[in-house]
């Protein structure tokens, strides 16, 4: 109903006839926004939209046609989801006319001090009040941010100094941020056999040092078979027990675990961002996730 309308009676609340977005447009151009949050039986409708530039109202059987250039937008991996049947791939490369890719924030850092400046500017004048002056201690905070809410969250930062006329609590919220993520890091490097965790090499090393082996006895004159008897069974974990290898993999994979799911939960599931921020590619996160078992 909101993108193609609805006829009048066409449903119970339906007392008038409505124009959806598509005609509303016609001649001119559409953004949807978050188009990877469309659930599929719409993705069908806009396919149909996009290939044959008609549809039909809810509640009539009259084809409209329009002429409309659309324009989607999404901080999803569309591409993953297509691979994982969450998104059309027709619809994919029905859209994939033009891509625009925009950077996040963190790798156009020095873009934050005009944006910062014009945001303060900008709600100062809407809501009458002064425009502060960013400090120096703040303003090399904001440079060194990693800003997993892109400009939005610099934005409401912004709003927050210019509300409160006063930047102090924009600094805890920073210092918090940084702790928490460093956090993540340091809890999940304690788990880890050496050079297991993700974009961290050598995590356990660092930790726990490698144990001494223990002092090897002399053998006693004609116990020599013996001794290397008992080596022989020393290999192999006894029945029932676990091996240390086995331990370290269990425990490798639940702070894998751990530190997907937070990056994955930070960046709103964009896997080619968490990708970045883990340090590994593409694939190999895919392949993470699917080895933990992690899900939305």
């Amino acid at each position: 109903s909101e993108l193609f309308g609805h006829e009048k009676g066409a449903f119970t609340g339906a007392a008038t006839t409505r124009i959806g977005k598509f005609e509303q447009a016609d001649g001119g151009t559409l953004f949807l926004d978050e188009i990877g949050e469309m659930k599929p039986a719409l993705q069908s409708k806009l396919l149909h939209v996009l290939q044959d530039a008609e549809f039909t109202k809810l509640g009539s059987n009259r084809p409209v046609n329009v002429d409309v250039r659309v324009i989607a937008a999404t901080n999803r991996d569309l591409e993953a989801m297509m691979l994982n049947g969450d998104f059309r791939e027709d619809l994919y490369y029905r859209l994939k006319v033009i891509e625009v890719h925009v950077p996040p924030l963190r790798e156009r850092r020095d873009e934050i001090p005009f944006l910062a400046d014009f945001f303060l500017a900008k709600y100062a004048a809407k809501w009458k009040k002064p425009a502060p002056k960013i400090s120096d201690a703040l303003h090399g905070m904001l440079l060194s941010y990693h800003w997993p809410g892109n400009i939005r969250e610099l934005e409401n930062m912004i709003k927050q100094i210019v509300v409160l006329q006063e930047e102090r609590m924009v600094i805890k919220e920073i210092e918090r941020q940084q702790q928490r993520a460093q956090g993540v890091v340091v809890m999940a490097g304690a788990s880890l056999a050496p050079g297991t965790m993700l974009g961290v090499p050598g995590a356990m090393s660092a930790v726990l040092p490698p144990p001494s082996p223990p002092p090897a006895a002399a053998p006693a004159d004609g116990d020599d078979d013996a001794d290397a008897d008992a080596d022989d069974d020393a290999t192999a974990p006894a029945e029932g027990g676990t091996s240390l290898s086995e331990v370290a993999r269990a425990a490798s994979i639940k702070a894998e675990r751990a530190l997907i799911e937070q990056t994955l939960q930070q960046v709103q599931w964009n896997r080619r961002k968490a990708a970045e921020l883990l340090g590994v590619s593409y694939k190999t996160l895919l392949n993470k996730i699917k080895e933990c078992g992690i899900s939305r």
